[in-house]
């Protein structure tokens, strides 16, 4: 199963309410569980897929830029002029580093281009290095290392420039 069809069915189970689904074909087969972290966040896993379907979505996803957005997602700050949100593609765990002895990818005030490293995002013990999809400046770090995201969760505000 391709990264577009997982994040479909993410999607499917976010607009019905679902808190579980469960595909099979001739690809293999994949169990997505939602679990409630609290009153308003849900957070999205994938268990029980075959690591062949799953390494294939995440090795799909490796290197790709999170969604780019001014669209205002639950929980995110406000966005001012030319603002965009970068989000995560997958679920997982967001880093801000490429090994806990390194300097961050970036820090708030930095200016980057499309294609600038900005952080990691470990899913299935796959690194997963998030670039910028626009150039501009970062001004607002929205996650802590370490924290659990979800897909689509802002996880920087970039100022388009």
């Amino acid at each position: 199963m391709e990264l577009r069809e997982i994040k479909a069915l993410l999607a499917l189970m976010r607009d019905f309410g679902l808190s579980e689904l469960e595909i099979e074909d001739k690809k293999g087969k994949v169990r997505l569980v939602r679990a409630a972290n609290s009153a308003d966040e849900r957070h999205t896993a994938a268990a029980g897929a075959p690591r062949g379907a799953v390494r294939a979505a995440a090795k799909a996803a490796a290197g790709l830029g999170g969604p780019v957005s001014d669209a205002r997602p639950p929980a995110a700050p406000e966005l001012g002029p030319g603002h965009r949100y970068v989000q995560s593609p997958m679920v997982g765990t967001f880093y801000r580093a490429p090994s806990p002895d390194a300097d961050p990818f970036v820090e708030e005030g930095d200016s980057v281009r499309k294609g600038t490293p900005l952080c990691i995002i470990e899913a299935m013990k796959m690194m997963n290095e998030i670039e910028a999809e626009i150039g501009g400046k970062v001004v607002r770090i929205l996650c802590e290392n370490g924290q659990p995201v979800e897909y689509g969760q802002p996880l920087m505000v970039i100022e388009a420039g």
